[in-house]
């Protein structure tokens, strides 16, 4: 493994971890604006402008940006989230020249007003089907009743009526100041010639104009909220809590993924054998998620109506336990087996490593390697695990439930 990295004249950072083993070669690029950093006005307005990249640039049109991908087998996607915009793309690293042209022109989209009509049409219909479902609807709420009027607990889709109310030109303006090569990381991974990145970067990104951009990062705290939304149509109750947890800064981040996956991982963890293993739910899992100045143990329950209030007991005996006798060593290890199994599994993966990379970079500017990852994990004793349960408590938790039963109510410590 060999890393790399460079700054542009015009602020484009450009690192690249090379693999001459790898058979493959991902690209991506970070772009620092995600759903917290829009105004209420422009809600979802970071999502919507993913999809905008994809419909040209003044020398492709759309059929030509997917035309062109698929001619030499290239994989390519985005996503948004509360933190950022990522688009990449994985190829054979033949291909990497061609291809890597496609991904940095579509970064310097067209935004044509006709498309942009054209497609708010499809972001609507994507919020429509995302509150067809009750996790999604319970998900939303949860983070909104949770962070009340901070950036953090808006939706990155947006509403119905700030996509409707949304113009091209506020659109044109939130790329001018969210897209500037400043606000950007380039990130490689994978099988090439840091030679040829660096040519590449400057041929394609080198002429991006745009100033520098900062966010504001205000640590919330969560409201403690319980909110009951009917939803007669749900055969099912559909409950998530939340609460605060480490920030992306901290290094308590690896005791809070690694206490995560004890109490709430999919399959043997303390809430699989708590409430779905006897048949109490179909579904209980907790999961840990670091944001930048900010973090959240999120629960999520799905279980028959009349079995709801008394999973909420379940749930907050087990986490009252666990704040008063924390875990045990064994569920520490296995923990620890299953965190570091995955984090290797992934990063055998040019595109599994391209995350990891332009993530630290993008927010700590920082270089991880997998081992040093795994060192993090495997170094974290049950001392640290205490002060995490310690220091940010699973209860009380935000409380949002969703479905046919509105008699529940919070579980009283």
């Amino acid at each position: 493994m060999h890393f790399h990295h460079t700054v542009l004249a015009n602020g484009l950072r450009v690192i690249a971890e090379l693999n001459d083993q790898a058979h493959s070669v991902a690209c991506g690029f970070f772009v620092k604006a995600g759903s917290r950093d829009e105004s209420t006005d422009l809600a979802g307005v970071s999502h919507f402008l993913e999809h905008m990249v994809f419909k040209g640039t003044p020398r492709r049109d759309a059929l030509a940006v997917n035309r062109d991908f698929d001619r030499v087998g290239a994989k390519h996607n985005a996503q948004t989230s509360e933190e950022d915009t990522f688009y990449h793309v994985t190829c054979l690293p033949e291909y990497l020249p061609k291809s890597f042209d496609v991904l940095a022109d579509i970064l310097r989209p067209t935004l044509r007003d006709d498309d942009f009509e054209t497609e708010k049409k499809v972001i609507i219909e994507e919020i429509l089907m995302y509150l067809d479902n009750p996790m999604s609807v319970a998900y939303e709420a949860a983070k909104a009743a949770h962070y009340g009027g901070h950036p953090l607990g808006q939706s990155i889709l947006g509403s119905v009526d700030s996509i409707t109310a949304m113009s091209a030109e506020s659109m044109k303006g939130y790329f001018a100041q969210k897209y500037s090569p400043a606000n950007i990381v380039l990130a490689f991974a994978g099988k090439s010639d840091w030679e040829q990145i660096q040519a590449l970067a400057q041929e394609h990104c080198a002429s991006w104009t745009g100033t520098e951009t900062e966010r504001t990062t205000l640590p919330p705290r969560g409201t403690g909220k319980f909110e009951s939304l009917l939803r007669a149509e749900d055969l099912q109750q559909t409950i998530i809590g939340v609460a605060d947890g480490p920030p992306l800064e901290s290094n308590d981040r690896y005791a809070a993924n690694l206490l995560a996956t004890v109490l709430g991982d999919h399959t043997g963890s303390r809430l699989y054998w708590a409430l779905i293993d006897p048949g109490h739910a179909d579904g209980a899992e907790l999961s840990y998620q670091d944001y930048n100045q900010a973090g959240a143990f999120y629960t999520f329950l799905s279980c028959e109506p009349d079995e709801a209030q008394a999973n909420l007991v379940r749930i907050h005996e087990l986490y009252q336990q666990v704040a008063s006798d924390g875990i045990t060593e064994e569920e520490l290890t296995q923990a620890k087996n299953k965190v570091l199994a995955r984090s290797v599994l992934r990063s055998e993966r040019p595109m599994g490593r391209l995350s990891s990379l332009g993530f630290h970079w993008t927010y700590r500017n920082a270089y991880m390697t997998v081992a040093e990852e795994l060192e993090k994990y495997a170094a974290v004793t049950l001392a640290e695990i205490k002060r995490v349960i310690d220091r940010w408590p699973l209860l009380p938790m935000t409380t949002v439930t969703v479905g046919p039963s509105t008699d529940l109510h919070q579980v009283q410590a």
